[in-house]
């Protein structure tokens, strides 16, 4: 006997086909998604999803998921072993892009090459998220194009210069000769382990 949909599950259903290819299925895809006859079974289960404010409609029609398809649970904070059963209780749900990007609109990535920023825990084939427009402080990592080359360093000031500052000591300071371009400051790095 076939499983009795619900608009929750119509919902992970959709959400798993945005996780996989990045938008949302055509009407056509639907129909098979959900295994239903029509498209005026489908029309059916989208207005119950919005009706249940599971999905939006724009004015062009286009549908889109009102929880983050991204979101990922989180369980609470781990000292240095297995969370016990209590803290394990879920605390929230959590969108990784909107906890690590504040101004997704002044936001880009980069990977990492070289190891000039290691001592800062940032190594080769790391993404760093980097955010345009802001004034840097002392100590900020900075993307910055000195002298026409672009470089990841810690930014300090020494008076009214600006020095550009390595987190491995093989590497010297950088005093900018003929020029300094920001070009924004990391906020954040993600390192991905693969198994």
């Amino acid at each position: 006997m076939k499983e009795k949909r619900t608009p929750q599950s119509v919902q992970k259903i959709l959400t798993a086909f945005f996780r996989e290819n990045r938008r949302m299925p055509s009407y056509a895809e639907m129909i098979a998604l959900l295994e239903v006859r029509s498209k005026s079974v489908v029309h059916f289960w989208i207005g119950k999803l919005i009706a249940a404010g599971l999905l939006n409609k724009d004015d062009k029609g286009h549908l889109s998921l009102t929880k983050r398809p991204f979101a990922v649970p989180v369980l609470g904070s781990i000292r240095a072993g297995f969370p016990s059963p209590e803290e394990e209780a879920l605390c929230d749900i959590l969108s990784m892009d909107e906890y690590l990007i504040t101004r997704p609109e002044a936001s880009y990535l980069l990977q990492v090459s070289g190891d000039s920023m290691s001592g800062a825990g940032i190594v080769e084939g790391d993404l760093v998220i980097v955010e345009k427009g802001r004034e840097p402080k002392g100590g900020d990592i900075v993307i910055a194009e000195v002298d026409g080359e672009w470089t990841m360093k810690y930014f300090r000031r020494e008076g009214k210069a600006v020095v550009l500052e390595a987190a491995n000591p093989k590497y010297p300071r950088i005093r900018p000769r003929t020029g300094l371009k920001l070009g924004g400051i990391v906020t954040a790095v993600i390192r991905k382990y693969h198994h």
